[in-house]
């Protein structure tokens, strides 16, 4: 996909990988609708990319609210004119075992990591599907093929990311809408400081800008190309 005036959903733009993506597909000529919680943190990103002569609409929005949800594509739409790429980048993690483990805390993360981008997904396919070639790149993790220790509640929402992810691939390869789940390892964002996960050495772990140039050569593949999944590692974290 050449995306040069391409419209292209973010959520979770505000940091990380999100934001990364943001600016990688702004520098690539795609016009931006981003999503994030923190208004200033959107604020600094919509003058980074209009910085690079791109049109930007920065949405502040709770994912844990379905009107908010459809009323992000309704804007997008209203200002754009639809939408050829949906990055769902929007996540959070709550580390315990599973007996120290809230309830709160695991609905959390199905909210957000889950819910959120099955209910994103779902009111951005008509406008999707209305484009000769479209893109959707859900954000999962390694997480979602290797337990570990203390990761139950992260890991679970991960793998039924990846769930979502091929069954939205096989319903609408048809429709001309690619579908990709990227699987990232350690990567150097605000996840790296929590107490109780291990701690690479933060030199060799991966930027977010790496991940973020990963999906915009994924989307820039021929529309005959299609990867509907990537793992992606520090090539040497210790």
């Amino acid at each position: 996909m050449n995306l040069s005036n391409k419209i292209a959903v973010v959520t979770g733009a505000g940091k990380g990988i999100g934001r990364a993506t943001a600016m990688a597909l702004a520098k690539e000529g795609a016009n931006l609708v981003i999503i994030s919680r923190t208004m200033s943190d959107l604020q600094s990103l919509a003058r980074e990319i209009g910085n690079v002569g791109r049109k930007v609409l920065p949405i502040q929005a709770d994912l844990t609210r379905e009107s908010e949800i459809k009323g992000v594509i309704q804007e997008s739409v209203s200002k754009f004119g639809g939408v050829d790429v949906l990055v769902n980048n929007a996540g959070i993690g709550r580390f315990a075992r599973v007996e120290e483990l809230s309830t709160l805390d695991w609905d959390d993360m199905f909210e957000i990591n889950l819910r959120a981008m099955f209910i994103c997904t779902r009111e951005a396919l008509p406008q999707l599907k209305r484009k000769d070639e479209s893109f959707v790149i859900n954000v999962a993790s390694l997480a979602g093929k290797n337990a570990f220790s203390g990761g139950a509640g992260y890991a679970a929402s991960k793998w039924g990311v990846l769930a979502l992810s091929k069954c939205l691939m096989l319903e609408e390869r048809d429709a001309g809408v690619r579908v990709l789940a990227i699987c990232p390892g350690s990567v150097d964002t605000h996840f790296f400081h929590h107490p109780s996960l291990p701690k690479p050495n933060r030199e060799k772990v991966l930027k977010p800008e790496d991940v973020a140039q990963t999906i915009v050569d994924a989307i820039r593949l021929p529309q005959r190309a299609m990867v509907s999944e990537i793992d992606i590692r520090p090539s040497n974290p210790k």
